[in-house]
């Protein structure tokens, strides 16, 4: 794979199309308010991300108006074709949009602790995120190139709760040293299509923020 990915299913071993959905399948969940039918991936259920708390408070005011400026260099770019038709689905998938641009954002500044990334996130994922970003620091790495996210579901929750499961095409998206500039690319294979599993929880700021997220290269529903 060109591109390290964000988050990866901790049972991959039982098998490209099985470790994902297993996950899914047995984690805690609410009761469902209507799954979108469309995207190729009807799994609900994604796991709530435990205790669901909040990651530390970031240094941006708290209100939905006032999200933080995302702005990335020309040549990071993304296609999110995964609109479902419903307003409130649609909600849950902009900023789960959001979410996945500021760690890029995090990751092009080397912070580990930007921001951005931590107005989307709360509990689990905002530290999985950090770490995800210090590998790049530590690594003096960067990201380039385009991302592309399709074949999107909606599962709406109780409790201000929601799961997304949606497809990663990263074939086109590379780590990129800093130290050359270069891209550090290497053969495409099937592990750069990726299907992703992402939990949000709608926080007191009126914001999805993602609250775990797992992923599995390769997945057999993901492939063009």
């Amino acid at each position: 794979m060109n591109r390290r990915p964000l988050s990866r299913a901790s049972v991959i071993s039982v098998g490209v199309g099985v470790a994902l959905p297993l996950l899914l399948l047995t984690a805690c969940g609410g009761e469902d308010d209507g799954a979108d039918k469309g995207g190729g991936s009807k799994i609900a259920g994604a796991d709530q991300g435990g205790d669901g708390k909040k990651s530390p408070s970031p240094s941006v005011s708290s209100t939905a108006g006032d999200r933080p400026a995302i702005k990335l260099p020309s040549d990071l770019s993304y296609s999110f074709d995964w609109k479902t038709g419903d307003p409130k689905k649609d909600a849950v998938l902009g900023d789960a949009e959001q979410f996945l641009k500021a760690v890029d954002l995090a990751i092009v500044k080397q912070n580990p602790l930007h921001e951005a990334y931590r107005f989307y996130s709360e509990g689990k994922e905002a530290a999985a995120a950090q770490k995800y970003v210090k590998s790049y620091s530590d690594d003096q790495a960067s990201v380039t190139g385009l991302s592309r996210f399709y074949d999107a579901s909606v599962t709406l929750k109780k409790g201000n709760q929601a799961s997304a499961v949606y497809c990663q095409d990263m074939s086109k998206s590379f780590d990129k040293s800093l130290k050359t500039g270069k891209p550090q690319k290497t053969p495409g294979s099937k592990d750069d299509y990726v299907l992703n599993a992402m939990t949000l929880h709608k926080n007191a700021r009126g914001i999805w923020a993602a609250s775990n997220l797992i992923a599995e290269p390769g997945s057999v529903k993901c492939q063009p």
